[in-house]
């Protein structure tokens, strides 16, 4: 009896003792509000992979977009992206491209949360690819939603649509959807 009581009573104290400790548990999101859309501060990240089937060619590709940006007003940040990309092209060579494209980005004051934003972005710049003809105009209209998991770092993804008026493999032309996903940082301006 005495060992049955003995036992109880260590079982008990275990229970409480668990159940007493905070477990760190890691962050997932910080109500941030407007402070990282703000006039004055800057944007850095970019999407770290890109996913997306072209329909003219045929292909898939993945990409990989840095970008760094100003907030010219409240929720309005324009900036400049490059862009690094591998395409892949049944029964043919690999392509590799690269690009260079200013972008604009507007943060959506509806429907946002406290931990998250929805955003639009347009890009105009020009692109090549290794056995293309040059340089030639490209294209992006993206949509997406920024998730704040600190006070200036936030995860995205991104979906729209983007054209490139490149010459590879003998047709002129590639366009279609994509969906990427990345980071932010948002730093503060100096006021």
């Amino acid at each position: 009896m005495k060992r049955v009581l003995l036992f109880s009573a260590l079982f008990l104290a275990g229970v409480f003792a668990a159940s007493a400790q905070d477990i760190n548990k890691p962050q997932t999101s910080a109500n941030v509000g407007m402070a990282p859309v703000q006039q004055g501060n800057w944007i850095v990240g970019g999407s770290l992979g890109s996913l997306g089937y072209s329909f003219e060619g045929e292909n898939f590709n993945i990409s990989l977009n840095p970008r760094a940006g100003y907030f010219i007003s409240d929720g309005i940040a324009i900036g400049l992206g490059l862009v690094g990309s591998l395409a892949t092209v049944p029964d043919e060579d690999d392509v590799w491209g690269y690009g260079v494209a200013p972008f604009i980005r507007y943060y959506f004051p509806e429907g946002s949360s406290s931990t998250g934003r929805f955003f639009a972005q347009g890009d105009v710049g020009i692109s090549g690819s290794s056995p293309g003809s040059g340089a030639s105009l490209a294209l992006g209209a993206n949509v997406g939603y920024a998730h704040f998991i600190t006070s200036s770092v936030a995860l995205e993804v991104t979906a729209g649509y983007n054209y490139s008026k490149a010459t590879v493999s003998g047709s002129t032309g590639q366009s279609g959807l994509g969906v990427a996903l990345g980071f932010q940082v948002y730093l503060p301006g100096q006021r």
